[in-house]
């Protein structure tokens, strides 16, 4: 009965420790893109994007107290941010660059 009282919290840290990797590949992701691909796919530069990606990571990193902590609002934020340059972004890039679906 504990487990189920308490799964909203597990289902959280789940989610969470698996936006750390989430946002370490994207900022990786973004870091080997050309540059121009970014313009070319009609999205923000690719140093904004460096920033975005790189900022979302640190977040997910530092509020190491988990989803329930005092910046839960700041690791959610993050991790949006990392989802639309997964979901959006790099499709974008990759299909300007002549790539397939990569993953």
């Amino acid at each position: 009965m504990s487990l189920l009282y308490n799964l909203d919290n597990w289902v959280l840290w789940a989610i969470w420790l698996l936006a750390i990797p989430v946002g370490g590949y994207a900022f990786v992701h973004a870091l080997m893109q050309r540059a121009d691909a970014f313009t070319a796919a009609d999205k923000l530069t690719k140093p904004a994007w460096l920033g975005i990606t790189g900022a979302s990571a640190l977040v997910l990193i530092v509020f190491q107290r988990g989803p329930l902590g005092s910046g839960a609002l700041f690791w959610l934020a993050a991790l949006v941010a990392v989802l639309v340059y997964i979901v959006d972004v790099k499709p974008a890039v990759v299909g300007v660059q002549g790539g397939g679906q990569r993953w």
